[in-house]
């Protein structure tokens, strides 16, 4: 590695390709250290070659793709991102090339979203807000928290903050991961999610925080939404890949599944002709559950640390196992 005694290192940070976004503050520091440079997702190519670091913004860019060919200097990324499904390419994830992520930013905020929905479902808020819009006093009993089910499906950072969460407020919470285990520190029991159909009916809310891997994608489908108990209440802010649309739909029109929350969908923007907009079951958002004030500062100050880490020659934070396409709990 190049390290600022034997060489000036070049920290490469693609600009997010949106009009509305602007660089992060707080980098200014790193230039006494390093070589900065800004581009967009179309100047990555010419501006990646020589970079032994890449900062990307745009993590649904599939720019790093393209660009890879010019990249060969190229020994560590970071993605402003908690998911790195969108960025992780074959020749990447056979290279050397180490990548972190952003864990530790969204989970608190995501964690505070799902419980925001459980309650909005609970108390009926979508309803009174419709009554209102008409001008209707209609008196209505309503549901406890206390006391009811989660399964959560991801036990990365983010499942783990919710889970805590969950428990702060007397919900029951399990775990749904790649191993079964019992006596896990968040979770208690964690039961296998590749058998989610069998383990799925028993809880009354239903919540999708894992990464979109080979596993997941298509995780919650029709065999696991048809076994949901009546009443349950699905909220995706994991990856849109991970629920087969067609089958919630049905399982929506259907009632078998009461509500579902969704942050994330497997094409984003939600298409104006999804027939998910129409839905009074349904409660969208524009995958923001994350995103509150000041997530944009964080981020950055985020990178800033770990690369100065890595100006220093420490270990860098948030290692991605790039084979399973998240940060590995320790």
């Amino acid at each position: 590695m190049h390290r600022p005694e034997l060489d000036r290192p070049e920290l490469h940070r693609p600009e997010l390709h949106r009009p509305e976004l602007h660089r992060p503050e707080g980098l200014e520091s790193l230039q006494a250290r390093a070589e900065l440079r800004y581009t967009d997702a179309d100047g990555l190519g010419a501006a990646i070659e020589g970079a032994q670091v890449l900062f990307l913004w745009d993590f649904f860019s599939p720019a790093v793709q393209q660009a890879w060919p010019r990249a060969g200097a190229l020994e560590w990324i970071h993605v402003a991102a908690a998911g790195v499904d969108a960025l992780m390419f074959d020749e990447l994830s056979g290279s050397e090339v180490v990548v972190t992520n952003a864990q530790g930013i969204f989970d608190r905020p995501i964690a505070e979203y799902v419980l925001a929905a459980i309650f909005a479902h609970a108390k009926d808020f979508a309803a009174s807000q419709r009554h209102q819009q008409q001008a209707q006093w209609v008196h209505r009993e309503t549901k406890r928290v206390q006391g009811t089910s989660a399964l959560i499906i991801g036990t990365g950072a983010i499942g783990r903050e919710t889970a805590r969460l969950l428990r702060a407020v007397g919900i029951k919470v399990t775990g749904a991961g790649r191993t079964a285990r019992e006596e896990d520190p968040d979770f208690g029991t964690v039961v296998q999610s590749a058998q989610l159909p069998q383990h799925i009916g028993g809880f009354d809310h239903i919540i999708n925080a894992a990464p979109l891997t080979a596993q997941t994608a298509g995780l919650i489908g029709a065999e696991s939404l048809a076994a949901v108990r009546p009443g349950a209440h699905l909220i995706n802010i994991g990856r849109g890949e991970s629920v087969d649309e067609t089958a919630l739909l049905e399982a929506l029109q259907t009632g078998n599944l009461a509500r579902a929350t969704l942050d994330v969908f497997a094409q984003e923007p939600l298409p104006k002709d999804s027939p998910l907009w129409a839905m009074d079951s349904v409660t969208i958002s524009a995958h923001m559950s994350g995103d509150v004030h000041g997530w944009r500062a964080a981020l950055a100050e985020q990178f800033r640390d770990n690369a100065e880490r890595w100006l220093d020659g420490q270990e860098l934070k948030n290692l991605v196992d790039t084979a399973k396409g998240y940060v590995p709990r320790h």
